[in-house]
C-alpha cells in the first residue's frame, strides 16, 4: 500500500510531464518551438511534434492566405487631382524564422501594421506618378500589380509574401466633393439648355413647314376651287346662252322671275321705283299695260 501510493503520484507526474512534450499542428497553422526565445524547431506540416516540457515553448501562426484592409490614403496624382485611395492586400507568411525575428513576439497584428506601413506607400508612388484617368481605365490593373510587385519585395525582409493588392475605392476628398458635384451639375444644366434650345429650334422649323404647307396647301385649294367655279360659270353662261339662242322671250320671262323672288321677299328693305318701268313688265296685263298705272292688272288664267 505504501508503495502504491508513492508509485501513483510519479506515475501521474510522469505522465503529465510526457503529455506536455507532445503539441499537435492543425493543417491550417505552422508553429515554432522556442527555448528562451531562440527558434528551436520549425513545424509546417500538420502533425504531431515534441518539445522539451517547461523549457521551450509552441508559438502557433496561421498558415492561410490573410487579408490585410488599409486604411484610406490621400493621394495627389500627377495632374494635381487628388483622391482618397482604400486597397486590400492578401498575404502569407513563408518564412517563420523571418518572419519571428522582424514582428517579435506580436504576431500576426504586428505583421498587419508593418504591412501596411509597406501597401500605402507603394499606392502612393505609383498612383503618384500617373494621370487620375488612368486610375479609372483600363490601366488600372496595370498598377495594382506595380503597387503589389513593390510592395512583395520590401515585404520579403518579413518572411511575408504579397499574393496581390487590389484598389478598392477611388474617391475624391470630402472637400472637393461638393466643388465636384456643383461643377457637374452646372455642366448638366448646360447640356439641358443646349437640348432645350435645339428642341425649341427643331420645333420652330417643324412648325414653319407645316405653316408652309398650310398656305401653299390652301393657295393651291383656292386656285383650284377658283378655276372649277370659273369652268362652272363658263358652262352656265353657254347654258344661259342656248337657253336665250332657242327662245329669247321665255328666258326673260325666267329671268325676271328669279329677279322677282329675290327683290320681293319679305323684310325691312324698300324699292323706289316707277310703276311703269321694265322691271314691273310681266307684272302688268298681257298688253304691258295695267288698267291702273302703278297696280299690276289681275292674271288670266
Amino acid at each position: 500500500m505504501m508503495k502504491s501510493a508513492i508509485l501513483l503520484p510519479i506515475v501521474a507526474i510522469l505522465g503529465a510531464t510526457a503529455l506536455s512534450s507532445l503539441f499537435i499542428v492543425d493543417e491550417r497553422e505552422k508553429a515554432l518551438v522556442l527555448q528562451f526565445g531562440q527558434v528551436k524547431q520549425v513545424k509546417e506540416e500538420p502533425g504531431l511534434g515534441f518539445k522539451i516540457p517547461l523549457i521551450q515553448e509552441v508559438v502557433r501562426y496561421d498558415g492561410r492566405i490573410l487579408g490585410l484592409p488599409t486604411t484610406p490614403v490621400e493621394v495627389t496624382m500627377l495632374d494635381d487631382r487628388r483622391l482618397v485611395v482604400d486597397a486590400f492586400a492578401r498575404w502569407r507568411i513563408t518564412n517563420l524564422v523571418e518572419f519571428r525575428e522582424a514582428v517579435g513576439a506580436g504576431g500576426e497584428l504586428q505583421a498587419l501594421r508593418r504591412l501596411e506601413g509597406i501597401v500605402n506607400p507603394a499606392i502612393q508612388q505609383v498612383l503618384g506618378s500617373v494621370p487620375s484617368s488612368r486610375v479609372l481605365s483600363e490601366d488600372r490593373t496595370a498598377l495594382m500589380n506595380q503597387i503589389r510587385d513593390i510592395a512583395r519585395r520590401q515585404a520579403q525582409n518579413l518572411g511575408i509574401e504579397v499574393i496581390d493588392v487590389r484598389l478598392t475605392r477611388t474617391d475624391l476628398p470630402d472637400q472637393n466633393l461638393e466643388a465636384t458635384f456643383a461643377r457637374m451639375r452646372a455642366e448638366r444644366e448646360r447640356e439641358a439648355a443646349d437640348e432645350i434650345a435645339r428642341g425649341g429650334e427643331a420645333a420652330q422649323r417643324v412648325r414653319a413647314s407645316a405653316d408652309r404647307t398650310v398656305v401653299e396647301l390652301t393657295s393651291d385649294a383656292r386656285r383650284q376651287a377658283d378655276v372649277i367655279r370659273g369652268e362652272a360659270d363658263a358652262e352656265r353662261n353657254a347654258i344661259y346662252a342656248e337657253a336665250f339662242g332657242q327662245d329669247p322671250e321665255f328666258f326673260a320671262f325666267t329671268r325676271s322671275l328669279t329677279s322677282y323672288e329675290r327683290a320681293l321677299q319679305s323684310g325691312n328693305s324698300s324699292i323706289v321705283m316707277q310703276p311703269d318701268s321694265e322691271f314691273f313688265e310681266y307684272l302688268r296685263s298681257d298688253s304691258g299695260r295695267g288698267d291702273v298705272p302703278g297696280r299690276a292688272a289681275p292674271v288670266q288664267e
